[in-house]
């Protein structure tokens, strides 16, 4: 041991003040002595500087970074009691978190807007809290007023015409985790649903035709098939449509009441035909008695009120079906063409 190692601190200090070196470790270790209250300032003041950046800036990003890493998986959806302004919504969701932590979400109001360069929410749901475990269920049951009625009957024209419709869920919540103080997060989730396709695979699975037209004019009753292979039940109420052959007019068809399920769809259709031209049509073109019918939508009204936005749509989607219209004329005793 160095005889500098073996002085004491205030020797140390003393040699310092006398002019005296003392050795390196004396110095550092005088001092500590001296300035140990400066040094524990320091150490203090820069643990609470990490700490607040931890709490106020990394918390609240790393907060972010797990909402924007969730995803939302929409298992049901049911659109009911539809009115001009307005529609009841259930819906049931999967809220999916593979983070290690699991915070709580207070209820928050979002917008529905479908998918695009421009954002025009069509309609604003309250979500509910939710604490975002692994997996979560998140249940919407409330009545939707909507906002933007254009915004509405595009996002029902996609719906109804297309394999799959984009909607864009966004959102502010407060996030809560742990001891934590409370952060503001933004909620912006893109999700896909399958749409009803055209109503690919539509079918009238088979009819009659009544010579004498019952008291409300129907003269062909039938029953028709509509799958649907997406999550959403939708209520259409009274639907109709309109019946060409050949771009002629040859009557309209009635689906009274129709709801819409997940599946498939078997539906009693109601029609009022002109047979005299339905019959010309058949003597003169289709000898066969195979009849080409184009299906246009026409209307939609629930409780005696019609409905734009399924309307427009109904209006934008074309069906077409081929009916054995001469095997029926002939189980009543009619032949045609005649002999």
């Amino acid at each position: 041991m160095s005889d500098d190692e073996m002085k004491t601190p205030d020797a140390q200090i003393k040699e310092i003040e006398e002019g005296r070196k003392p050795g390196f470790g004396a110095k550092i270790r005088a001092h500590f002595r001296r300035f140990w209250w400066l040094h524990l300032i320091f150490f203090v003041c820069s643990t609470l500087i990490i700490v607040l950046c931890l709490i106020y800036v990394a918390f609240p990003h790393i907060s972010q970074n797990g909402i924007d890493d969730s995803t939302l998986e929409i298992q049901s959806l049911t659109l009911s009691d539809p009115t001009p302004e307005s529609f009841h919504l259930e819906q049931t969701s999967i809220v999916g978190n593979d983070n290690n932590y699991h915070p709580r979400l207070d209820a928050f109001n979002v917008s529905l807007s479908v998918d695009g360069p421009e954002i025009k929410p069509y309609a604003y749901v309250e979500l509910p809290a939710i604490h975002a475990t692994t997996k979560a269920t998140s249940y919407v049951n409330q009545t939707v007023k909507i906002t933007d009625l254009d915004a509405f009957m595009s996002y029902n024209n996609i719906t109804l015409n297309n394999e799959e419709v984009k909607v864009a869920i966004r959102g502010r919540t407060a996030l809560h985790e742990m001891k934590f103080p409370t952060t503001t997060v933004n909620y912006n989730k893109i999700v896909t649903l399958k749409g009803l396709n055209n109503f690919h695979g539509f079918n009238v699975t088979s009819f009659e035709i009544k010579l004498e037209a019952e008291p409300d004019g129907t003269n062909m009753i039938g029953t028709v098939s509509i799958p649907n292979l997406s999550v959403m039940t939708l209520t259409f109420g009274n639907v109709t449509f309109n019946n060409y052959v050949q771009g002629d007019f040859i009557g309209t068809s009635l689906l009274n009441d129709l709801v819409l399920r997940p599946g498939n769809n078997t539906i009693p259709m109601r029609s009022i035909v002109n047979q005299t031209l339905v019959i010309e049509k058949i003597v003169s073109d289709f000898k066969d008695g195979l009849l080409p019918i184009d299906i246009v939508g026409n209307s939609s009204v629930y409780n005696g009120k019609h409905l734009p936005y399924f309307e427009k749509a109904l209006q934008s989607s074309e069906q077409h079906i081929t009916l054995n219209v001469g095997e029926k004329l002939a189980a009543l005793g009619l032949k045609i063409p005649p002999t």
